[in-house]
């Protein structure tokens, strides 16, 4: 039996695939959590080559936030949404006096999909001139917080990674988080999904154009990867679509979706309201991480 490849950057997607498919997938370890009625955790943590062989992705730990009624403004969602990510968070990056992070919004601004990054680092508490007027080697109230958006290849025309190694070089950050938009092939994940994970990221990936990886091996910290869905690619969303409908020859699906040249991304009607909803959540989820002195 043979299944269509759906393109999906969201590793919880990749685990939903092979449960099934019926994969006998060996080499990582899931848990599941249940934060309140709306807020779920699911954390899928890769260990070994087998893992990394089953869900196409690298060794390393990823954490899933699904929560429920964002755009509906439910019931204080955004304010219960970031702090279970802040909670998430501290598993990545533990605050201390001498905590230095560097945040760094990744994709174009002028492209409402993939403007999640920049729009989540312009509202991130950036403090590191603070600590350069005030001569302070560390705070116990905030950490020493620099924030950067490189744009994008074709607007600057210097490849994203090597803007980033350079910065990173100059601010010589502990950690550096990448916040950036993400691939999916429900559509629902737009409005209700956050990806956390330790592997780092491929800027353009969710657009379906991938450029030099962003990771510790590149950047020589540790670099913390918070991604949200905003595209589904066409064939992606054609084929689920063709599995919900009863009598579909998948096989023809999949063989007339492969011979065609469908390079076209798409994405939801309410994805203005996406990128603020969620822009808003990852910010305060990486404030309160950061600054517990301020945001506690």
């Amino acid at each position: 039996m043979s299944y269509i490849n759906y393109r999906t950057d969201l590793a919880v997607e990749n685990h939903e695939l092979l449960e099934e498919a019926r994969a006998r997938a060996t080499g990582y370890i899931k848990k599941q959590k249940q934060i309140d009625r709306d807020i779920s955790v699911t954390e899928i943590e890769i260990i070994s080559e087998a893992g990394e062989k089953a869900f196409g992705k690298k060794m390393g730990k990823y954490i899933t936030l699904e929560m429920e009624g964002v755009l509906e403004q439910k019931d204080g969602i955004k304010e219960r949404a970031a702090r279970a990510l802040a909670e998430e968070l501290k598993s990545f990056i533990s605050f201390h006096y001498y905590l230095k992070v560097l945040v760094v919004g990744l994709g174009n601004e002028k492209v409402t999909p993939d403007s999640l990054g920049p729009h989540t680092v312009d509202k991130v508490k950036i403090t590191s001139h603070l600590f350069e007027i005030f001569e302070a080697d560390g705070d116990w109230e905030m950490a020493n917080v620099s924030g950067f958006n490189p744009s994008v290849t074709g607007i600057t025309g210097i490849e994203t990674a090597d803007v980033i190694e350079k910065i990173t070089g100059l601010v010589k950050p502990d950690a550096v988080i990448v916040v950036d938009s993400l691939a999916a092939k429900n559509l629902k994940r737009m409005s209700t999904t956050i990806q956390i994970s330790d592997t780092g990221i491929e800027p353009g990936a969710g657009m379906g154009n991938r450029r030099k990886a962003i990771n510790k091996d590149t950047l020589g910290c540790k670099v913390i990867a918070i991604g949200v869905p905003t595209v589904i690619d066409s064939r992606t969303l054609i084929a689920e679509a063709a599995e919900e409908i009863e009598g579909t020859d998948l096989e023809k699906t999949r063989s007339y979706l492969e011979n065609r040249k469908m390079d076209m991304i798409v994405t939801s009607t309410d994805i203005d309201e996406i990128i603020k909803d969620f822009s808003d959540i990852i910010s305060n989820g990486i404030n309160i991480t950061l600054h517990p002195g301020i945001y506690s």
